[in-house]
């Protein structure tokens, strides 16, 4: 209830209430509720808001400045013509008026009040302006012009752009740079001297009339740049018809720097295509500014549709860091630009900071960049830190080498080191009808009990990934028993459940090269050829990612591709190189590799799936390197291939293999699309959707997405590989981007209700990429529902996609979910095998790895991360001759993804773990906002090690160390003490 002094004033006050500075808009908004006829008179006199305000309402301090500016006025019009009113007197009038214009301060509320005055004035001082000479020869007349001209911009700044005049605020404020610049001309040199002391009239006026104008010629300058290349046809690379407007954004440019809009600065010269005068104002990018600024630079090339001008922010981002010593972000920008050959000199650059030359290394092992530091690098040449000790420490780093340490440290540190057995995962015991179902169909499920122990199997190996033992395959090995209980399961599975099994014991050692190989031995002189075919695979898998001075894999591989002849062993032999070596555009493996691919022979069906893994794994080895070699053979092998090869299942993985080569690309692959619409074949079609997607992964490339939308248009029941090609298509383009996901999830929407089965499909997958290792409730909602779809292969794959989404997060709900999808189709066997990968998937790595393919805080993409998801992703479109046939081993590339989520300090000289307090939370978007925003909401302070989830980020809970790799925490970070925490507390 209002209290007799709050009583709702009138309307007529409410009227004198408003404020007097609003847009003239906004003042008829108000007037409406008071007379009409009021406002009737207001619209005949012409006037605005500011015209209306009735001489009692002002005080007598306004009164008295409004006079005093209308006398100004007076003056410098002079429509009387007097002849007292000299030039001189006008000038003094007119800066009297500069002076109250600049002089004036604003609030977020109200206009200055000059400026409210001068408004209604400006017909009268443009009619005044306009009847100046054109070409004055005397100096003062010169002046007035120039300052008349500066009024009427900051004037023509408040007033709405008529047809006429669209940029009048610019026009003006050109005509005075020019006046100003004839009137430097004519002075004499001395009093040239006097002004260059000044410095009053070109470069700090911009400045002096405040911020606000500033941006808005800003905004000017933009369209008048656009008007004059799109009208006028002037070339944008040319300097000479721009050469007012660019002299004019050399002045705002420091002053939008210096005044913390570095945002706006940098969005002015992308307007204007000048973006290298950022790099030119070095004195005033500083360690504070320089982060904010290329981090809106980085953000921004996102959204940048020519591929040069993505590259050239990018390039301004790297130089900018570069020039500030911050190496390690500065590496960050070159992995995103895939630009390897700049890591020599950066690490060169950085070789007087021993932890910053560390870290990078770091860098480069977790993205997968296979470079070696050699003693003719000239990294020694600056000074002598760089021993051999050193070099073999940065390689080490750059190898992962101690990968599985740090590893295992974490898993004991976390107390998960006790192997799991699949039953510990399926917890069969807690299925509601559990007890009951068992009795009832004691004969039901265990029919195909091959198929359920093919299933333990990767189960098995991927809840035990990294951890080097297990209950199933290594749980003897120190037992006197010797190999006995260890073929125990292994023969509890037939041909290629064999292979299965023998393979996941490389996954079990997972980077552990030195003692996965002992165990692993035996196998490869076993008589079974799927035995050996497996361990083949394992030693393969076992390599994935890390680097050993014997280079074991290609050593024991390359002999069973070469000279073997068996079918099994030669495809598990190429899907081993192909893990092994993913991303590091090894040539003597491509040499191996390549006559497989060339060759051709009968049966078809054999040959084919050898050439089709052999083209797979040219492809995850050489991913997104646009090999000429690489590509020009596996289009050679698809343009000479019979119909009857090209129907094969397993073609698409030779397609597959060669969009690889152009991941993240983007219009490198242009020539190689052209070439692939000449095969007259249906997959011609699946390949082209395939490798444009590919190139423009994680791109957020909108026409493409319209492009594979409208793929979608076409309603096919027969022959649609293309279309469900081009569904995922859309979520491997969109991935990674925020805007894009939630404009792809909608568009899913659309295509689940209105198209035709074969895209429906597709679309759980879809949302699985779009979400890996990130269990968001909305999607697991969505995938839940498909999951219980009356189409078996819909059904499938929205299992599989949930275990995608899950992968390595523990997630309870998606736990509970798919042990009712296991009793939900129990006597399916194709389901509960799918939701036994699933859940091998969810509870990957007891829950300390994740398999999203983006990492350094969501800047860099992994390739062959990417390169393996899309293996199993493409797999899923015909999972009945892929997965649930008999080349579900084509499930162990998921090993090129995993990594583990977590985040270590360590102390940078000895390298030792360092337990330092950490704050985890929510990552939040801080991009080109004001201050020191917060970086992360919702945050838990715990002592590191911790686990990262996908959407969460990391910081220092504490100011006694540093961590070098700045902002950036995640993986294996050196920490450093900080030298002025020290001083702080002396105090």
């Amino acid at each position: 209830a209002l209290r007799p002094s709050q009583t709702t004033p009138s309307i007529k006050q409410q009227i004198n209430m408003a404020p007097k500075d609003t847009d003239p808009k906004d003042a008829d908004a108000v007037e409406l509720t008071a007379e009409s006829d009021k406002k009737q008179d207001k619209k005949k006199n012409g006037k605005g808001d500011e015209l209306a305000i009735q001489p009692d309402s002002l005080s007598e301090e306004d009164r008295e400045l409004k006079e005093r500016l209308e006398t100004c006025v007076e003056t410098v019009a002079n429509n009387a013509k007097d002849p007292a009113v000299t030039t001189v007197l006008r000038l003094q009038a007119l800066n009297i008026m500069v002076t109250e214009l600049r002089t004036a301060t604003s609030s977020m509320t109200s206009v200055p009040k000059p400026l409210k005055f001068l408004r209604p004035q400006f017909p009268i001082l443009k009619a005044a302006f306009q009847k100046l000479p054109k070409e004055p020869t005397d100096g003062e007349m010169l002046q007035l012009r120039a300052r008349l001209a500066d009024v009427l911009a900051v004037l023509a700044m408040t007033l709405a752009p008529t047809e006429e005049s669209p940029r009048e605020s610019l026009q003006f404020k050109l005509s005075a740079m020019l006046d100003h610049g004839k009137y430097k001309d004519q002075t004499s040199k001395t009093e040239m001297q006097v002004d260059d002391e000044k410095k009053g009239d070109e470069d700090d006026n911009l400045g002096s009339w405040g911020h606000e104008f500033v941006r808005s010629l800003a905004g000017e300058i933009g369209q008048e740049y656009n008007a004059r290349v799109v009208n006028d046809g002037a070339d944008p690379e040319s300097d000479e018809p721009f050469e007012d407007l660019l002299k004019m954004v050399r002045s705002i440019v420091p002053f939008h720097v210096s005044h913390n809009a570095e945002a706006e600065a940098v969005d002015l010269l992308i307007e204007v295509q000048r973006l290298q005068y950022l790099l030119e104002f070095e004195d005033l990018i500083d360690e504070t500014n320089s982060q904010r600024i290329c981090l809106y630079l980085i953000k921004t090339a996102d959204y940048m549709s020519d591929p040069d001008d993505f590259i050239e922010m990018l390039e301004t981002a790297y130089e900018i860091y570069r020039k500030q010593e911050q190496y390690f972000d500065a590496l960050r920008v070159a992995l995103r630009m895939s630009r390897e050959e700049a890591i020599p000199s950066l690490l060169k650059e950085a070789s007087k900071d021993k932890l910053m030359r560390r870290q990078m290394c770091l860098l480069l092992g977790r993205h997968g960049i296979r470079y070696e530091i050699e003693d003719d690098d000239g990294m020694d040449d600056d000074d002598n830190n760089m021993d051999e000790e050193e070099q073999e420490l940065l390689n080490e780093l750059i190898g992962n080498e101690k990968l599985h340490e740090q590893f295992h440290k974490l898993a004991q540190d976390l107390d998960v080191m006790d192997a799991k057995t699949p039953e510990d995962i399926y917890k069969s015991h807690l299925a509601e009808t559990g007890g009951f179902s068992r009795r009832r169909d004691s004969g039901g499920v265990q029919i195909d009990s091959a198929r359920a122990n093919l299933a333990s199997t990767y189960v098995n190996a991927f809840v035990n990934a990294g951890f080097g033992q297990d209950k199933l395959m290594t749980s003897s090995s120190s037992s006197s028993e010797g190999e006995s209980s260890d073929n125990e399961w292994l023969y509890k599975n037939k041909d290629h459940g064999m292979l299965a099994a023998a393979a996941s014991l490389g996954g079990i050692l997972l980077w552990n090269v030195e003692e996965g190989l002992t165990q692993i031995d035996k196998y490869l002189y076993s008589s079974e050829d799927y035995v050996k075919a497996g361990a083949t695979m394992a030693v393969g898998i076992l390599s994935c990612g890390v680097r050993n001075d014997a280079d074991p894999a290609l050593a024991l591989l390359s002999d069973h591709i070469v000279d073997g002849d068996s079918h099994v062993i030669k495809c598990a032999a190429c899907t081993g190189l192909g893990i092994a070596y993913a991303g590091t555009a090894r040539e003597d493996v491509m040499e191996v590799l390549t006559p497989v691919v060339e060759s051709s022979g009968t049966p078809t069906s054999t040959k084919m799936l050898e050439v089709s893994l052999a083209g797979l794994a040219l492809g995850m080895i050489f991913v997104g390197k646009c090999d000429d070699m690489v590509g020009g053979t596996i289009v050679q092998r698809l343009m000479e291939a019979t119909d009857e090869e090209l129907d094969h299942s397993h073609a698409r993985y030779l397609c597959l293999g060669l969009a690889l080569l152009f991941l993240g690309q983007m219009e490198k692959a242009e020539a190689m699309i052209e070439a692939l619409k000449t095969i007259e074949h249906k997959i011609s079609k699946y390949a082209v959707t395939m490798l444009e997607t590919c190139a423009y992964a994680a791109s957020g490339n909108v026409l493409l997405v319209q492009k594979m939308l409208h793929e979608c248009a076409e309603h096919l029941t027969e022959d649609a590989e293309h279309q469900m090609a081009a569904v995922l298509g859309i979520g491997l383009i969109t991935m990674g981007e925020d805007v894009g996901s939630e404009m792809a999830l909608r568009s899913f929407d659309h295509l689940l209700h209105y198209c035709e089965l074969p895209i429906k499909r597709a679309v759980p997958l879809a949302l699985a990429t779009l979400n890996i290792s990130n269990p968001d409730f909305s999607v697991i909602d969505q995938l839940s529902r498909l999951s219980h779809d009356p189409d078996p292969d819909l059904a499938q794959n929205a299992i599989l996609g949930l275990g995608i989404t899950s992968a390595g997060t523990n997630n309870s709900r998606v736990a509970g979910l798919l042990r009712q999808l296991s009793e939900f189709y129990s006597k399916d066997a194709g389901h509960v095998f799918c939701v036994r990968i699933a859940q091998g998937l969810l509870h990957m790595g007891k829950g300390l790895m994740t398999l999203n393919p983006f990492h350094s805080d969501r800047m860099l993409l992994k390739g062959p991360a990417l390169g393996g998801m899309l293996v199993l992703l493409h797999s899923c479109l015909d999972l009945k001759s892929t997965l649930l046939d008999k080349t579900h081993y084509l499930l162990y590339y998921l090993t090129c993804a995993m990594n583990p989520r977590m985040l270590i300090t360590l102390n940078g000289e000895d390298m030792e773990w360092k337990p330092v307090t950490v704050r985890v939370g929510q990552a939040v978007e801080t991009v080109g906002q004001a201050g020191k925003p917060r970086r992360i909401t919702g945050f838990q302070t715990h002592t590191s090690p911790v686990l990262l989830a996908t959407t969460d980020r990391a910081e220092l809970g504490t100011e006694e160390v540093l961590s070098v790799s700045g902002q950036v925490l995640e993986g294996i970070v050196i920490v450093k003490d900080n030298p002025e925490y020290e001083a702080e507390e002396s105090k």
